[in-house]
């Protein structure tokens, strides 16, 4: 009997496909799924248009966003977008003119930190971090510039502006900081020489732009500006000198002071305050 004659039965097998019987799912029959192909870069549906990212971000009006765009001014992920309507996602790396954009409006504020409050890394003993202040300020994620140690108290930055940020903390830039130090004994004018000096680390040396006693307070009590950003330098610049420091205050920071700002207590930027920091 021939493949096209009926099989034992007088059915039709499987594999010839005739008669009633449906069509078998053996390898080689089974039905193609059509294939997806993978989504072309500019042609998002989901998140936000690139011109109202770059609104947020305060770089720029929607409409002047959309020239620039056009201009290829923008990359997203590495790579030029001129597209109107093109849509980003959170996780997108977006750039205007080289630098990045954060889809958020950025937001800048100033703590007087008090003693006894982590800056970064683990609170192992539960202790209380500055962010847990900071998050009654905005919804915003904040990050705090520069450092300030745990038992140290005073001025400190904040915003989700990456790109000051940044600038702010490359050594290279060198911030205004101005310390009021206590120490456990009382300085000579000798030791304040070898301060102005500069102090020699194993890091390196410390360059100091200024130190003096505060006027009619004891003599264990000075102030102290430098612009290094060295980790815990002004202890540790203290103790190769044989001192202890029992209490550090930043009073200034960039061209920011504590002025009419508590311990504990925030406060946003003014515009101004926020075009000096970004001329520093």
């Amino acid at each position: 009997m021939s493949r096209d004659d009926k099989s034992k039965g007088g059915k039709f097998s499987g594999r010839q496909g005739g008669g009633k019987t449906k069509k078998s799912m053996a390898r080689g029959n089974a039905p193609i799924k059509k294939q997806q192909s993978a989504p072309k870069t500019p042609s998002k549906t989901d998140g936000i248009r690139l011109n109202k990212y770059i609104a947020n971000a305060g770089i720029c009006s929607r409409r002047d966003a959309d020239i620039f765009i056009s201009a290829g001014n923008v990359t997203v992920n590495g790579k030029v977008v001129t597209e109107m309507g093109f849509k980003v996602a959170p996780t997108d790396e977006v750039k205007f003119d080289g630098r990045s954009v954060n889809p958020d409006k950025p937001e800048y504020f100033v703590l007087n930190k008090p003693k006894g409050i982590y800056v970064t890394g683990s609170t192992e003993k539960g202790g209380k971090t500055v962010m847990d202040i900071m998050a009654k300020a905005t919804k915003a994620k904040l990050d705090p510039v520069g450092k300030l140690d745990t038992q140290a108290m005073g001025l400190l930055l904040f915003t989700n502006d990456g790109t000051l940020a940044k600038k702010l903390g490359k050594p290279k830039n060198g911030i205004r900081q101005i310390y009021q130090v206590n120490l456990t004994k009382p300085l000579s004018v000798e030791h304040l020489e070898k301060i102005r000096n500069g102090i020699f680390l194993e890091d390196g040396k410390v360059n100091i732009q200024d130190v003096s006693f505060i006027a009619d307070r004891p003599k264990n009590e000075i102030g102290i500006e430098t612009k290094s950003t060295k980790n815990h330098v002004i202890q540790r610049m203290f103790k190769s000198m044989g001192f202890e420091v029992e209490k550090l205050d930043r009073v200034v920071f960039g061209g920011l002071t504590k002025k009419d700002l508590p311990r504990g207590r925030f406060r946003r930027l003014t515009d101004q305050e926020v075009i000096n920091l970004g001329m520093l």
